[in-house]
């Protein structure tokens, strides 16, 4: 339990923060893997109190948080298709892993107190509202999270472009995308390679022609089109959902010149 002194310093804390909030509108992508944390499957509960927790604290500074969750904790199209599985139907069944963990993401930011919508690109009415754009837009002018599942609602589609899509439509400022155990983007996998080194910034058209893991191809080529930057981060660290919306500069920015 925090003192009276500390409770004063972290509220003052958040108070200076909610006049520096440097972007107003952020669409924050979670991989699947991400919500798994340590586990090698499925989704840890501890990892999702984190996450509601972050995000509830931006939202208190005044910015509108739109969310794409992907779905590689519980279902991954690619080995289904490898197996022998049709790539579409195997897609399909990715999208429903979304909504899971889009359903479980928004039981964790209501039990912190966000009001949140979850809508979804496939139709599933009795457990989240259509994709519908004006009321995405809505709910967020409104001071609710809005969490964007199944994808773009297509096969051959990743979350990633999900992600990309959405964040153009809702017009938000920033993509910020999360990434399992990795604080940025690298000249190679750093979990795998020691000497693989870190961008602080670079272009989209860098990363597109060094062909960087950042996200997919046509992802990355719509936020070059709309000029829509991107930070890479690790959601770990502590505050750092903060950090990245108060404009400090952490993890690696991918921009327009």
């Amino acid at each position: 339990m925090l003192t009276d002194a500390a409770s004063y310093k972290e509220c003052a804390k958040r108070k200076t923060m909610s006049t520096t909030a440097k972007y107003k509108r952020v669409l924050l992508k979670l991989s699947g893997e991400f919500l798994s944390g340590q586990q090698e499957y499925g989704i840890d509960s501890r990892i999702l109190t984190k996450i509601a927790r972050q995000i509830r604290q931006v939202m208190e500074m005044g910015v509108s948080v739109g969310i794409v969750v992907g779905g590689g904790n519980i279902w991954r199209g690619a080995e289904a298709e490898a197996g022998g599985m049709d790539r579409v139907t195997a897609d399909y069944a990715g999208m429903l892993a979304t909504i899971i963990n889009g359903l479980a993401l928004q039981d964790a930011l209501e039990k912190e107190g966000v009001t949140t919508r979850t809508q979804s690109a496939i139709t599933v009415q009795q457990v989240a509202e259509p994709y519908i754009r004006r009321r995405a837009i809505r709910h967020l002018e409104k001071g609710r999270a809005v969490i964007f599942a199944g994808g773009t609602g297509n096969p051959y589609m990743t979350t990633d472009t999900a992600a990309a899509l959405r964040a153009i439509e809702i017009q938000a400022e920033v993509l910020l995308m999360t990434k399992n155990n990795v604080d940025g983007i690298y000249s190679a996998d750093p979990l795998k390679n020691r000497n693989a080194q870190k961008f602080d910034k670079l272009t989209h058209l860098d990363a597109l022609k060094m062909r960087l893991e950042v996200m997919d191809a046509t992802a990355l080529s719509l936020c070059l089109e709309n000029r829509l930057p991107i930070i890479v981060f690790d959601l770990q660290a502590p505050q750092s959902l903060e950090r990245v919306v108060s404009g400090e500069p952490i993890g690696t920015l991918v921009y327009s010149e």
